[in-house]
């Protein structure tokens, strides 16, 4: 749960974003501009949190009257040698936070950290996470935890698309990018598997807001509604108004999540009751729309 230490939005003195070159630190720096609020957004060639000398470079950038936007991870987490990485990254940012603290910090992490449940995810629900990308972040929200004395706020996104994604995951940022070319969408199984996924400018939203209340505890970002692949597909090749073929493969695994992983976002209203997220036809059409005119 969320609670705001500022009722009524303030912008912070400067926001330093960690990882501002990636998918959400992007859209993250574009909607703080657009409110006005003074950033500071580093990429890993502004600093690089592997280098021996991270810890002290962050230290010397941070100011007391900073809020400390930390988004920067290699992710998604697949091996040990990719855990250990981030594991130092956020070693780096502990050490510079405990020379130079600074007034607020917002991290981005995951909703892997939680176990698989029939019931729909909340806050407070079990993190306990199947996965090295869910171990991976949940340790970082520890080690967080253990450093940073000003208000930290810890937010889950679930599963994300938008036009710009660099990762070309399975589920809407790919199908868009194979339906755009004409190609078929091969379905892992029959596509029946139902997850949450939230556009991108939601998720910036949020954090805007997160940082304007300078809020603190720990908020899924997760739409509530779950949506079957086959569906998110089909929805994709309608929108090309164009003959796309869609067909299953057999499954070389078992369904992740057990093919159903729903959350329940009534923290997020609570948080912010005017803010609502965007439904799935309408995020899918928006990123068709926001891919051809980067085209």
């Amino acid at each position: 749960m969320l609670h705001h230490h500022h009722a009524t939005p303030q912008a912070p003195a400067r926001v330093v974003i960690l990882g501002a070159q990636g998918f959400v630190g992007k859209a993250s720096s574009e909607r703080l501009a657009a409110r006005g609020v003074a950033t500071l957004p580093l990429g890993r060639g502004d600093l690089d949190l592997l280098a021996a000398d991270a810890a002290d470079k962050l230290r010397g950038l941070l100011k007391p009257d900073d809020a400390l936007l930390v988004i920067a991870a290699k992710a998604p987490c697949k091996d040990t040698a990719m855990l250990l990485d981030n594991i130092r990254m956020m070693q780096a940012v502990c050490t510079a936070l405990e020379a130079a603290p600074v007034a607020h910090v917002v991290y981005v992490s995951s909703d892997a950290v939680y176990r698989d449940s029939p019931a729909p995810l909340t806050e407070e629900s079990c993190a306990e996470p199947g996965s090295l990308h869910g171990a991976m972040h949940l340790a970082r929200e520890v080690m967080l935890k253990s450093v940073v004395k000003a208000p930290l706020a810890v937010l889950r996104p679930s599963l994300l698309y938008g036009a710009a994604d660099p990762h070309n995951g399975y589920g809407p940022n790919r199908f868009r990018r194979l339906v755009a070319a004409g190609e078929e969408i091969a379905l892992f199984g029959e596509g029946e598997e139902r997850r949450d996924h939230v556009l991108i400018d939601d998720v910036a939203e949020l954090i805007a807001r997160v940082l304007l209340h300078r809020s603190a505890g720990t908020l899924n970002i997760a739409t509530g509604d779950v949506h079957s692949f086959r569906a998110i597909a089909e929805q994709t090749i309608a929108l090309a108004k164009a003959p796309v073929a869609l067909r299953g493969t057999p499954r070389q695994g078992a369904m992740p999540h057990n093919g159903y992983r729903p959350f329940d976002p009534a923290a997020t209203r609570r948080a912010f009751p005017d803010f609502r997220y965007t439904a799935l036809a309408d995020g899918l059409a928006k990123a068709w729309r926001d891919a051809a005119h980067r085209s």
